[in-house]
C-alpha cells in the first residue's frame, strides 16, 4: 500500500521507530488532506474533464469546455522545487504539509500500487491487466511536490511505439499487428525520488603506465626483434569530490527498472508545482520503494560516476580501484511524478510491456521473439554458407569447361 517512507533509526539509538500507521495520529485534521479524487466535473455539462497534453489545460471531450490550469505564483514554485532534508525525514521529522491521504489499490500480480478515485471499489491493474479488488481506505504518504505534465497525447505515443516495434528483428507478426490496430495505451504518472548529495571519496588503487621494450623472438622459424608493450604498476591513494543534483530513482517496482531508467533524459527543468488537475484522465501510481531503499539505488548510480572520477584522478594508461570510501553529506530529496504511456502485449501466455516517455517520445520495453522466424533465419544462413562453400570448391577445382 502507499505509505510514508519506512523509517530506520541510526545504530546509536536503541529506541525503535513508531509504527508507520500511527506516526501521524496526533496531527490536526487540517494537516492531512483527505482522499484527493482527481476528478473534475465540467461546469457546462457535468462530464469529467481531462488534462490535455497538447493544450496544457483541462478539456471536456463531451462539450468542448476548456478550463485553464493555473501555473501558480513564485512562492508556490519555490516550495514545489524545494528539496527536503533526508536525515530529518529518517528521524520522522516530516512537515505535516508534506503528507496526504489517498485511497490506493494493490495488485498482487505485479506489485503495483495505484490510486482509486471516488467510491470506486474494483479496478483492473493498469500495469498487468489483473483484476484488483480493494477496500484499503485512505493511506498516508508523502505527497508529490512537483510533476512533469503529459506533453504527448496517446496517438503520438502510439506512433512512436509502432515505429519502435517496426524496427525489432524476429518479432512475432502479431506484435506488429497489435501496433497497427491502435490498441489503447494507458497514461500513467510514475513516482520518482530525486536525490542531491555532496560526496567526498577517499580511494586506494593502482596506476598502470605502459612502456615498450625490444625482445628477440622466433617468428615463423626466424629470429626477429619485436617491440613488446609492458605495464609498470604502482600503488596510489587520493580523494575525489562531486556534488550530485537530482539523481532520479524509480520509486516503484511495477515496471522493469532497466527500461524506465532508459527513458532518460527527462526535462526536469520544466517541473511544475503539483496540482491534482494534471492527473485528470490519467492513472497516478503510488510509490512502493520507500525513501531509504530509494537512496540505496541512488548511491549505486553515484558510485558509478565516482568510479569514473577516480580513474580519471589516478591517470595513466590503466587503473585499478581496490578501495573507495564515500561519505555523503547534505542529502536532500524530492518526490515527483513523471508521465509515461504504457502498452502491454500478450504472447504465448506471457505479458510484454512497452513504455513511452510522454515528454520526449523515447520508447523502451520488453519484447518477445518468434521462434519460427529465428529458425527460418538459421536455415537461410546455413543455406547461404553451403552455397558459398560450394562456389569456393568449384572455383578451386577449375570451374566448368565450355567444351569449345
Amino acid at each position: 500500500m502507499s505509505r510514508i517512507p519506512k523509517i530506520s533509526r541510526s545504530e546509536e539509538s536503541a529506541d525503535p521507530p513508531p509504527p508507520v500507521d500511527t506516526i501521524f495520529e496526533d496531527l490536526p485534521p487540517e494537516a492531512v488532506e483527505v482522499a484527493e479524487k482527481h476528478r473534475f466535473p465540467c461546469p457546462a455539462c457535468g462530464a469529467d474533464l481531462r488534462f490535455s497534453a497538447d493544450r496544457g489545460d483541462l478539456v471536456c471531450d463531451h462539450c468542448g469546455h476548456v478550463e485553464h490550469v493555473s501555473a501558480g505564483g513564485r512562492a508556490e514554485w519555490d516550495e514545489a522545487l524545494q528539496e527536503l532534508d533526508y536525515e530529518r525525514a529518517l528521524r520522522l521529522d516530516i512537515p505535516a504539509s508534506e503528507i496526504v491521504t489517498a485511497r490506493t489499490a494493490h495488485c498482487d500480480s505485479c506489485g503495483a500500487n495505484f490510486e482509486m478515485s471516488g467510491s470506486e471499489q474494483a479496478k483492473e491493474c493498469p500495469f498487468c491487466a489483473s483484476p484488483v479488488v480493494t477496500d484499503t481506505g485512505p493511506q498516508r504518504h508523502l505527497k508529490p511536490t512537483a510533476v512533469l505534465p503529459f506533453a504527448l497525447d496517446e496517438e503520438t505515443a502510439r506512433k512512436a511505439m509502432s515505429r519502435w516495434l517496426g524496427r525489432l528483428w524476429f518479432a512475432p507478426n502479431g506484435l506488429k499487428q497489435y501496433a497497427r490496430k491502435g490498441r489503447k495505451m494507458k497514461g500513467i504518472y510514475v513516482p520518482f525520488w530525486t536525490y542531491d548529495s555532496r560526496t567526498r571519496t577517499e580511494y586506494a588503487g593502482r596506476r598502470g603506465d605502459d612502456y615498450y621494450v625490444t625482445e628477440t623472438r622466433v617468428v615463423n622459424g626466424e629470429r626477429r626483434n619485436v617491440r613488446v608493450r609492458k605495464t609498470r604498476w604502482r600503488s596510489v591513494r587520493g580523494r575525489v569530490a562531486r556534488d550530485f543534483d537530482d539523481v532520479l530513482v524509480l520509486a516503484a517496482d511495477s515496471l522493469p527498472r532497466t527500461y524506465v531508467d532508459e527513458l532518460n533524459p527527462w526535462d526536469l527543468a520544466k517541473l511544475v508545482p503539483f496540482r491534482p488537475q494534471y492527473l485528470a484522465g490519467y492513472i497516478a501510481e503510488a510509490y512502493t520503494v520507500d525513501l531509504e531503499p530509494g537512496f540505496a539505488y541512488a548511491r549505486q548510480k553515484m558510485d558509478a560516476v565516482i568510479a569514473t572520477d577516480i580513474r580519471r584522478d589516478i591517470g595513466g594508461d590503466h587503473q585499478q580501484i581496490t578501495q573507495a570510501d564515500t561519505r555523503h553529506s547534505g542529502v536532500t530529496f524530492k518526490h515527483i511524478l513523471l508521465p509515461i504511456w504504457l502498452a502491454a502485449y500478450k504472447f504465448r501466455g506471457k505479458t510484454y510491456r512497452f513504455v513511452v516517455n510522454a515528454r520526449s517520445g523515447e520508447v523502451k520495453g520488453e519484447r518477445p521473439y518468434s521462434a519460427f522466424k529465428i529458425a527460418l533465419a538459421v536455415i537461410a544462413a546455413l543455406l547461404a554458407a553451403a552455397a558459398i562453400a560450394y562456389l569456393n570448391e568449384v572455383g578451386a577445382s577449375g570451374g566448368y569447361t565450355s567444351g569449345f
